[in-house]
C-alpha cells in the first residue's frame, strides 16, 4: 500500500492529509453522521468512493441542497422497490429528487388507488430497516440493455446518455452525460441482489440512513413529458434529514392546502372555471371582482401620480406583427395557433409590447417626451398546457398591468432606479413586504438574440439598479427572456413561500427590430431603449397570491364587504340600514344581515366570509345612537357612536390596515 495526499476542504479551512490506497470518502469522514456524500474535483460522489492522490474532498451533508437531493433520490429508489415487490408487473419511468421531495413514474395496468400507496408505504419502511447498501457500478450500453431487458423506459433512457438535453425533466439523473452506472440495493448481511436502477447517483451509504418520509399523492404524468407519449402513473413523496423537519413541512402543507386560492376561491363566492369556457379561464364573481376592481384602481393612481400614460390595445393582430418582434419564431409554443380570416392569419396576443411599440412609431417623438412611459391593462393569452394550469396564478387568459418605458441611454440608469423602488413600494402597499430579486442573464444558449455589447450593458444597468435596493440579488444564468436579461421580484408570503411578482426587463432589440427612433437634441435620429415592466405579473395571478397570503381575510381596503350589520332582533333592522345607508355615502361597502337566522348564526356565517367589521345593534344601541363592533378575532367593543363607528371604518380603509 502506498501513500494518497488528499485535501479535505470544509468551507474557507483546508486539510491535508495523507492515507493509505483504498481510503475511500467514507473514512475520511468516518463518525460525522450528518455526512451523506463528497464533493470531488466539482461533483459529487458516494461515500464509498476511493480517494486518489492530490484530490481535494468535501463533505456534503444531508441538510445542504445537495444532501437534501441525494436523499430524496435515494428514498425514490426505494419507493420503486417497494412498487416491484408489491406490483412486479410494473416498469420504471425516471424518479428524480425535486423541490421538497421526489416522484417516480411507473407503467401499470391499473392507476394507483390510495390503499395502494399506504402499501407502498409500508414496504418502503421495511426496505429502509433492512439497512440495503446502495452500490454503484459501471457498465456498458450493451450490457445494460441485457440487465434491463424487460424495462422499455430504462432501454430508451440508455440511447439518450451523452445527451440528456432531449431526455424528459430528471431524466439526467439517471442517465446524466459520462459513464453509464446502475445502483445495486444488496442485502446488509449477504450482500444479495434486493432491486436494481439505472442511474446517474450519488445514493445514501444505505437505505437505513433515510431518516423520515412519506407518500403524497399519485398522478397520471405523459413519459418525457410529451403528450404523444403513455400515460403513466406517478407517485410524489417528501423526505426529510429529521422526523421534527418532516413534521413541520406537513403541517405547512396542511396550511398551505387551507390557503389554496382555488379552494377560497368558490368558499368566498369570488371566482369559478365553468368547464364551458375551457380551462385556465375564470369568470369573476361580483365580490371578486370588487377585489380585483379595488387593486386596479389604486395602481391606476399611484401610475397617474409617477407618470404614466394609459393606453389600450386590442386582442389579437395579424401574425406578421409578432414576427417582426421575434416573438412567433422565439415563443410559439407559448401562443395559441392562427385564426385565418380575409385570407390572413391573425393571433390571438400573448404579450402587449408589439402593439406598445406601434403607438410610439405612430409619429415622430422628441427626446423631449422621454422617457415616455406607457401603461395598459392588457388581456393577454397563452396556450399553457392543460397539466400546468393552475388556477390564477397558471391561466391560459390573465390581464397583465403592462408598462413599456421608453428612454434615452442616459436617462436608464435613474429610470431602472426609480421604477425598481416603484414596484417595491406599491407591493408593499399590498401587504408583501419581505423580498429578494433575481438577475436573470443570457447564456450560451441560441435562443438569445442582439450583441455580446448590448446584453453586457442592459445586465450592468440592471445589477447596479438591483444592489442599490440593499436586498439579496440571486443569479439566474440563461433565465432571461430572448431579448434582454431582466430583474424579478421574489416576494415570501405569510407563510415563508416565495412567488415570483414584477419583472423588469431592459431590451435593445426590440427598438432595432421596430425601427424606432426619436430626434435628439442635436437633430440626429438616434434609437430608445426600451423597458418591458409587469407589476403584478397578471392581475389574476397577483389576486391569487394575496387571496393565499390573507388566507380569503383581506384588508379592509380590499375586503369586498367591509362591514356586515347584525341585528340583534327584527327590530333592529331597519336601524342598521340607517346605519349601512351613512356608512354607504362615505364610500364604504356594508350589507344589514336581515334573514330570519338567528344572531350567533349570523356572526358565524360573518366569520365564514372573512368580513372584517361585524356591526352589531340591540335596544340599548338603538337608545344611544350607537353600535357595537365585533372583530375578526372575536373580540367586541360596545357601545360606539354611530358617527365614531363609521370614522373607524374609513380609517382603517385609508390606512389600509387589517383588523
Amino acid at each position: 500500500m502506498s501513500d494518497v495526499r488528499v485535501t479535505v476542504q470544509r468551507d474557507s479551512e483546508r486539510e491535508e492529509r495523507v492515507v493509505t490506497t483504498g481510503t475511500t470518502a467514507a473514512d475520511l469522514f468516518q463518525g460525522e453522521r450528518a455526512v451523506v456524500a463528497a464533493r470531488v474535483a466539482g461533483e459529487l460522489k458516494d461515500l464509498a468512493y476511493e480517494v486518489a492522490d492530490g484530490e481535494t474532498v468535501e463533505p456534503v451533508e444531508i441538510t445542504s441542497e445537495d444532501g437534501l437531493n441525494i436523499l430524496r433520490h435515494s428514498t425514490a429508489h426505494v419507493m420503486a422497490q417497494a412498487v416491484q415487490e408489491l406490483f412486479p408487473q410494473a416498469k420504471l419511468g425516471i424518479g428524480p429528487p425535486i423541490k421538497d421531495g421526489f416522484y417516480y413514474d411507473f407503467d401499470v395496468e391499473t392507476p394507483f388507488h390510495p390503499d395502494d400507496l399506504k402499501r407502498i408505504e409500508k414496504k418502503m419502511q421495511e426496505i429502509q430497516k433492512r439497512g440495503q447498501k446502495f452500490a454503484r457500478r459501471v457498465t456498458t450500453d450493451e450490457d445494460a440493455r441485457v440487465e434491463l431487458a424487460d424495462e422499455p423506459y430504462k432501454l430508451e433512457l440508455i440511447g439518450l446518455k451523452g445527451n440528456a438535453a432531449e431526455a424528459a425533466e430528471g431524466a439526467d439523473a439517471e442517465v446524466g452525460g459520462g459513464e453509464l452506472t446502475i445502483y445495486d440495493n444488496l442485502d446488509a448481511k449477504t450482500g444479495e441482489l434486493c432491486w436494481k436502477d439505472l442511474c446517474r447517483g450519488p445514493h445514501l451509504p444505505s437505505t437505513r440512513v433515510i431518516p423520515a418520509f412519506k407518500l403524497m399523492r399519485s398522478a397520471a404524468a405523459y413519459w418525457r413529458g410529451s403528450e404523444k407519449n403513455k400515460q403513466l402513473q406517478r407517485i410524489y413523496g417528501t423526505a426529510w434529514p429529521t422526523k421534527d423537519e418532516l413534521k413541520a413541512h406537513l403541517e405547512f402543507l396542511a396550511e398551505a392546502e387551507k390557503r389554496d386560492h382555488r379552494k377560497l376561491g368558490a368558499e368566498l363566492d369570488l371566482f369559478s372555471f365553468p368547464e364551458e369556457l375551457g380551462p385556465g379561464l375564470a369568470v369573476f364573481h361580483p365580490k371578486g371582482g370588487v377585489i380585483r376592481k379595488e387593486m386596479e384602481t389604486y395602481s391606476r393612481k399611484r401610475h397617474e401620480v409617477s407618470g404614466y400614460e394609459f393606453v389600450n390595445t386590442p386582442h389579437l393582430s395579424k401574425e406578421k406583427l409578432f414576427e417582426i418582434s421575434g416573438h412567433l419564431p422565439h415563443y410559439a409554443e407559448g401562443m395559441f395557433p392562427a385564426i385565418e380570416f380575409d385570407e390572413q392569419n391573425y393571433r390571438l396576443k400573448a404579450m402587449n409590447c408589439p402593439m406598445h411599440n406601434l403607438i410610439f412609431k405612430s409619429r415622430g417623438r422628441s427626446y423631449r417626451e422621454l422617457p415616455l412611459r406607457l401603461f395598459e391593462f392588457g388581456t393577454v393569452y397563452r396556450y399553457e398546457k392543460s397539466g400546468v394550469v393552475h388556477g390564477l396564478t397558471r391561466s391560459r387568459g390573465f390581464t397583465q398591468d403592462d408598462s413599456h418605458i421608453y428612454c434615452t441611454k442616459d436617462q436608464m440608469p435613474e429610470e431602472l432606479d426609480t421604477l425598481l423602488t416603484f414596484v417595491l413600494d406599491l407591493l408593499r402597499d399590498y401587504g408583501l413586504t419581505e423580498f429578494e430579486l433575481e438577475l436573470s442573464t443570457r447564456d450560451d444558449s441560441d435562443k438569445f438574440i442582439g450583441t455580446d455589447e448590448d446584453w453586457a450593458e442592459a445586465t450592468e444597468a440592471l445589477r447596479l439598479a438591483a444592489e442599490k435596493q440593499g436586498l439579496p440579488l440571486v443569479p439566474d444564468p440563461g433565465g432571461a427572456a430572448y431579448y434582454g436579461p431582466k430583474i424579478s421580484v421574489q416576494a415570501k408570503d405569510a407563510i415563508g413561500r416565495s412567488w415570483q411578482m414584477s419583472t423588469i426587463q431592459v431590451d435593445f432589440n426590440q427598438p432595432k427590430r421596430f425601427h424606432l427612433e426619436y430626434t435628439a437634441a442635436d437633430g440626429s435620429k438616434q434609437q430608445p431603449v426600451m423597458i418591458h415592466r409587469a407589476l403584478f405579473g397578471s392581475i389574476e395571478r397577483f389576486f391569487g397570491v394575496l387571496l393565499e397570503h390573507y388566507a380569503g381575510a383581506f384588508p379592509v381596503w380590499l375586503a369586498p364587504v367591509q362591514a356586515t350589520g347584525i341585528p340583534i332582533g327584527d327590530s333592529h333592522v331597519p336601524y342598521l340600514q340607517e346605519f349601512a345607508a351613512e356608512a354607504r355615502a362615505q364610500g364604504l361597502r356594508i350589507d344589514v344581515d336581515a334573514s330570519s337566522d338567528r344572531m350567533q348564526k349570523k356572526i358565524r356565517n360573518a366569520q365564514k366570509s372573512k368580513v372584517p367589521f361585524m356591526v352589531i345593534a340591540g335596544d340599548e344601541d338603538v337608545a344611544n345612537g350607537a353600535v357595537s363592533f365585533r372583530y375578526r378575532d372575536g373580540s367586541q367593543k360596545n357601545g360606539i357612536p354611530r358617527a365614531q363607528a363609521i370614522a373607524e371604518i374609513v380609517d382603517a380603509v385609508e390606512r389600509r390596515i387589517q383588523v
